[in-house]
Order: structure tokens, then C-alpha cells, then sequence
């Protein structure tokens, strides 16, 4: 029996350390990305901070009434949802795998130098930081924690 941790860095911020953020969650990574997106809002923060959420189907998504609620205040705080295994007719976000448009449409560019914190599945994790490395965002503003098999077969 083997037993490993979370892959990743230093994975926490405060709203002392500014912005804008961009929160990149596969599925259950969006559970980490939580604590900054509540952080913020319990201090009154109104740094600009894109959350981008991937998910399998629309009944997967994880804290879809708190994350409707806090972008709804309007106080710089965006949620996009894409679904990668089919929506529902009534589904109005992407319906695609996050890529590099998406990246490009939804999320600050490098020129904004956000904090970019990306949470998920080992392999949305290694292609979303590899694109935004590819975009010109700054490795070392680049955030990871990373979940499930490393490699091999899946």
C-alpha cells in the first residue's frame, strides 16, 4: 500500500498579497480555491479574481449556489463553469476541455501579472500551468496542487 499527499507548493493567499487572481479548478480541486474565494470575501476584498471551473457535468459542480452568490455581489469576482461530458439545453457556459482560448477569453493575461493558483487532476493541472506559461505568465506567480496518478495508466 502506498500513500502519497497532495502534489503541489505553497497553495494559500491572503488579501495583503493582492492581485488579480486566477482560480483554476478541475472538479473537486475548486475545494481549495474555496478557502481564497471566502478569505476575500469575508475581508471585503474587491480584487479582481476569475475563478475557471471544469467539470464533467453540470451536476457535478461543486458550490454552484455560494459561487452564483458571490459574483453576483459584483464586487470583482467572476465564475465560468465549462462542462466537458454534456450540458444540459438550458447550459449557456463553454462545453469544452479548458484550453488555451479559454484561458485567453476568460482569464487576466500576463500583463496583469495575476497570482494564478490551479487545482485539479495531475493532468489538467500540468496542461493549464504549461499554457499559461506558454501565454508569458510568470512561473514563479504560478500556484499548483495536483491530485490522482502522476503517470501511466488511468
Amino acid at each position: 500500500l502506498e500513500l502519497r499527499g497532495p502534489l503541489g507548493g505553497y497553495f494559500t493567499w491572503t488579501v495583503d498579497r493582492g492581485g488579480p487572481l486566477a482560480l483554476v479548478a478541475g472538479g473537486s480541486g475548486i475545494v481549495p480555491l474555496m478557502a481564497l474565494v471566502r478569505h476575500r470575501a469575508a475581508r471585503g476584498s474587491h480584487v479582481p479574481t476569475h475563478v475557471l471551473c471544469s467539470w464533467r457535468t453540470a451536476d457535478d459542480v461543486i458550490y454552484r449556489d455560494e459561487l452564483a452568490r458571490l459574483a453576483a455581489r459584483a464586487d470583482g469576482l467572476e465564475v465560468t463553469h465549462t462542462l466537458t461530458r454534456g450540458a444540459p439545453a438550458d447550459w449557456r457556459g463553454p462545453t469544452r476541455r479548458i484550453d488555451r482560448e479559454m484561458l485567453l477569453e476568460r482569464l487576466p493575461g500576463p500583463d496583469a501579472r495575476p497570482l494564478s493558483y490551479i487545482c485539479g487532476p495531475t493532468p489538467m493541472v500540468e496542461s493549464v500551468g504549461t499554457l499559461l506559461v506558454s501565454l508569458g505568465h510568470a512561473p514563479d506567480r504560478i500556484r499548483t496542487e495536483r491530485f490522482g496518478p502522476t503517470g501511466g495508466a488511468q
